[in-house]
């Protein structure tokens, strides 16, 4: 008798992969922006920090893939806030 093959799982990791929906549409993400390189290091010389003090961000979150960042990146965040009107904070790119 022929040894059976296992089924493979590469479709359903596909489809966990891929979100049914623009992520950066839904009502509760804020809004995500990719910082240039120009950007970061003014980013990074305001606040005389380092990329690694920022909040981290996965490589593989959903609105980080949608955006393309990729390790290394910084991404500004800006939300919405009843008391300020708006926040903007930053996260540093991370590999998953």
């Amino acid at each position: 008798m022929p040894a059976t093959k296992k089924p493979t799982t590469r479709r359903r990791k596909v489809e966990e992969e891929v979100p049914a929906f623009k992520v950066s549409t839904h009502f509760l993400i804020p809004k995500h922006e990719l910082l240039t390189r120009e950007e970061a290091v003014q980013v990074l010389a305001n606040f005389n920090a380092t990329a690694a003090q920022f909040p981290y961000i996965l490589s593989t979150d959903p609105v980080a893939k949608e955006i393309g960042a990729r390790p290394g990146d910084l991404v500004r965040v800006t939300r919405k806030s009843e008391t300020a009107g708006s926040s903007t904070y930053y996260r540093y790119v991370v590999e998953a």
